[in-house]
């Protein structure tokens, strides 16, 4: 199995915000959001692995800033970590104004698992890290996992 690159994988999504879109706070509706962030993660995963995924956790979902109707929202999903048949993918999230200047909304971080053919874990691609920013994802999903490693082991 061949490793892959992190542009290799890299997904971009652009929604305009609509009125079903939106809570009684005239915001963004967090779900919504949730549910396009863990689409983008899963085409990142399966551009990857080239097999079909499954979400195993939403590790660090932050919203830094909210967004209204008519925005241009654009969701950008990357391999950041690849384990034996896990994959981690970093989802950020922004709003773009109308000269293409974009503002950050939200950042999640998703682990995905790749499939086999009967639903079992099976193993994914490595991944090629070139850029310092791409070292230093990794090095923050090294950790990342180690978290939640721990946290599995107290039951949480």
């Amino acid at each position: 199995m061949e490793a892959k690159r992190v542009e290799d994988s890299i997904t971009e999504q652009i929604q305009i915000l609509m009125p079903v879109h939106i809570n009684g706070q005239d915001r963004l509706f967090g779900g919504q959001l949730v549910e396009w962030i863990d689409v983008v993660a899963a085409v990142v995963a399966r551009r990857h692995s080239g097999h079909n995924v499954t979400t195993v956790a939403i590790d660090n979902l932050q919203f830094k800033a909210g967004a209204f109707i008519n925005n241009t929202l654009v969701i950008i999903g990357r391999m950041t970590y690849v384990g034996n048949t896990s994959m981690e993918v970093r989802v950020d999230t922004y709003v773009e104004d109308l000269a293409g200047i974009r503002k950050v909304v939200n950042r999640a971080y998703i682990v995905m698992v790749a499939l086999d053919d009967d639903g079992n874990p099976t193993p994914v691609p490595g991944l090629i890290v070139e850029t310092e920013s791409q070292k230093a994802e990794w090095e923050a999903g090294v950790r990342r996992r180690a978290l939640r490693e721990e946290r599995r082991r107290e039951g949480y």
